[in-house]
């Protein structure tokens, strides 16, 4: 339970009681990412079911996603903003780790959060109703599963970063159990389009794994927050595209 408590504390901004926290539990606690995922999951479910007979859908579409945003405190959209400054400025990697560490926003990363959020929100809108739910219950939940896929064996970029802190405790453990319940739940949820959305998020993520190793010789917690906000827009997209293909 304390690990959960630290999951939860360190992926929203839910007032809880403090625990005792050092750099194993950090990584240990990654095995809860995908359970906190549902829990917010379950929170924009539950938010849907309340607004739904209030207000038209697009309007409380909308609040979904910007709920979602609150409640996590933007974290891993900064960390979108911020690899997308990174890679407009096409230096070398010392200067890439330099502006993904400036606190300010350029214009790419201004686009690259509009384009984002507009994306998850029509994505979102366009899903048929009756998977609507399912489907808010699973996606954020596959992208936090997607920070204990980019976080396990992999490198450190910088050495500092509070991102980068979860790599030591973080081993073969918590990507097998975090990625077992995530797999389990994908298929409640939403059955053979549930793990095959699963099976192309985590193609999906070892290239952004790959691709930050190759670059920028390791991960740094803008670029876990960046595949964990591809991960939620993608998420959605592929199962609106497998609906669609079949026919619901």
């Amino acid at each position: 339970m304390r690990r959960f408590l630290i999951a939860f504390q360190f992926l929203t901004i839910v007032p809880l009681p403090a625990v005792r926290c050092d750099e194993e539990d950090l990584g240990r606690s990654m095995t809860y990412f995908p359970l906190v995922g549902l829990a917010l999951g379950a929170l924009l479910a539950g938010t849907d079911f309340l607004l739904s007979p209030l207000l038209p859908r697009g309007v409380a579409d909308l609040v979904l996603v910007a709920l979602l945003s609150v409640v996590t405190g933007a974290l891993h959209l900064d960390g979108l903003s911020d690899v997308c400054d990174g890679l407009a400025a096409r230096g070398p990697r010392e200067r890439f780790l330099e502006i993904m560490k400036d606190s300010r926003v350029g214009a790419v990363g201004a686009v690259a959060l509009v384009l984002g959020i507009m994306l998850k929100y029509q994505a979102l809108l366009a899903l048929p109703l009756g998977y609507k739910r399912e489907a808010l219950l699973f996606f954020p939940m596959a992208a936090r599963f997607a920070q204990v896929q980019m976080t396990v064996g992999a490198t450190r970029a910088r050495k500092d970063g509070l991102g980068c802190a979860f790599v030591g405790g973080a081993g073969a453990s918590q990507l097998v159990l975090a990625g077992v319940c995530t797999a389990v739940v994908a298929w409640l949820l939403l059955g053979l389009n549930g793990l095959i959305s699963m099976l192309l998020l985590f193609l999906l993520t070892w290239g952004i794994k790959s691709w930050s190793h190759g670059r920028l010789g390791g991960i740094t917690g803008d670029v876990i927050g960046c595949a964990s906000e591809l991960n939620e827009i993608f998420c959605l997209l592929t199962l609106l595209a497998l609906m669609r293909q079949g026919g619901q």
